[in-house]
């Protein structure tokens, strides 16, 4: 549908959130946000995890408060509504029950809520599973009451925050199709959708407008304009183009400079690093360096022959940059030297290899070691490394990186680590 550009249903200015208590946390999570949402119009935030695009849509609902700017609703009585990627249904309640619990804390009458739920579980395709119970639903299902909860109330605007994520692809599918279906048809009681995503082909499906997210902070880099009419077909060059485009945008390096937008944010000992295991990254090496790939490949035509999301594939890719494993760029990801020499070699050689690439390029690695070999005893506990990690990032960033360079550190042999002990130690202090 096209947009009518006439008075907003929501405005979005400068907004800025921190993570923790104060600015002082330097946990930026969203920095300088402008959004403007109009009637008519299905529109997408679209970016990695750890964006921000769930803080703001959760700002938008009232559920938090930006500790800067402001979210405005310029037209009169405009209401929203959400659907949650995680169901949130009561699992005591009915569905008809479930979808009855925003209208009985608008205090609707008890007839009048019956009518209006009835009529929402039907539009949505659940008729005669009124008196079943969440536990007794799939997962589709269940994710069809949420939808059911949101519009019962009559909202403007509905919010939805990755609707689809935690469904199989195939559900997944079905009810992108039967929402875009209610949506052309006119048959939902909403103005807009607002939908989070980190699914490129998803966004591009569905969204008449997107804006695409860096990362920490989350900052609106992107607004791209979706110009193919509904029902959109993932096969048509045009689709593939502009799916294409999206993941040249969100790999495009940071020009001299600037700051550096991406997966790892802080420099030296204080990057936040993902979760990626050692087994993951040496499938996509041999993968890429074997044919019809041959060392260079495609991000689009990688994720779909792999069957990765790109919420899934980036960390990997980007993981494989920082070891100067793989370059990635302008949409595709070409292996590096040590990426083919890593593909070729026996079990010691790949570690020995990896090892190099650790020390050499993750500088928490090549501390945790110095620190190991300095001490007598050759042992550090990891919480000496967490609260180091602590001063420029959150408990859960800091738990998360400390978990990766254990299993990386580990595999290559550059330090062992006692879970039971929670100590970084070496075997064969030299």
């Amino acid at each position: 549908m096209t947009a009518i550009l006439d008075r907003p249903l929501v405005e979005v200015r400068n907004v800025r959130h921190f993570y923790g208590k104060s600015a002082e946390s330097n946990l930026l999570v969203l920095d300088d946000v402008d959004l403007t949402l109009f009637d008519n119009e299905i529109v997408g935030l679209l970016g990695r995890s750890g964006s921000g695009k769930s803080t703001l849509l959760r700002s938008i609902a009232g559920l938090l408060t930006p500790t800067g700017g402001s979210v405005a609703f310029p037209a009169p009585a405009t209401t929203v509504s959400m659907v949650f990627q995680s169901f949130a249904l009561f699992p005591w309640l009915t569905v008809q029950q479930n979808v009855e619990v925003g209208l009985e804390a608008k205090r609707v009458p008890a007839a009048e809520r019956r009518k209006r739920a009835l009529a929402a579980i039907d539009l949505i395709g659940l008729d005669g599973f009124e008196n079943a119970y969440p536990k007794e639903l799939s997962g589709g299902m269940r994710q069809r009451v949420g939808l059911a909860r949101a519009l019962v109330v009559d909202p403007s605007i509905l919010l939805m925050d990755e609707p689809f994520s935690a469904l199989d692809v195939l559900t997944a599918e079905t009810l992108r199709t039967d929402l875009l279906d209610l949506w052309s048809e006119g048959r939902m009681p909403i103005k807009s959708i607002l939908m989070v995503t980190h699914n490129i082909e998803e966004a591009v499906l569905m969204c008449d407008r997107i804006l695409v997210f860096s990362s920490n902070p989350g900052r609106v880099v992107a607004e791209i304009k979706v110009d193919l009419p509904q029902p959109r077909n993932r096969q048509e060059p045009a689709f593939r183009a502009l799916v294409e485009d999206i993941y040249v945008r969100m790999t495009k390096k940071a020009a001299p400079g600037e700051a550096r937008d991406g997966l790892f944010p802080g420099t030296g000992i204080s990057m936040v690093l993902p979760r990626v295991s050692t087994n993951t990254l040496a499938g996509l090496m041999e993968a890429i360096a074997a044919p019809p790939y041959s060392g260079k490949a495609d991000l689009p035509q990688l994720a779909r022959e792999l069957q990765y999301e790109a919420d899934e594939l980036f960390p990997i890719a980007e993981v494989l940059q920082l070891l100067r494993f793989a370059e990635l760029e302008g949409g595709d990801l070409r292996l590096l030297p040590p990426a083919f020499r890593y593909a070729e070699a026996e079990v010691d050689q790949r570690k020995q290899l990896f090892a190099q690439q650790l020390l050499n390029y993750v500088p928490l690695v090549a501390h945790v070691r110095r620190v190991l070999d300095d001490r007598a005893s050759h042992q550090a506990p990891a919480r000496r490394f967490r609260d180091e990690l602590e001063d420029h990032m959150s408990e859960e960033y800091a738990d998360q990186t400390i978990r990766s360079v254990v299993q990386w550190g580990r595999y290559a042999e550059v330090y062992a680590f006692d879970e039971t002990a929670d100590l970084f130690t070496l075997d064969n202090p030299t």
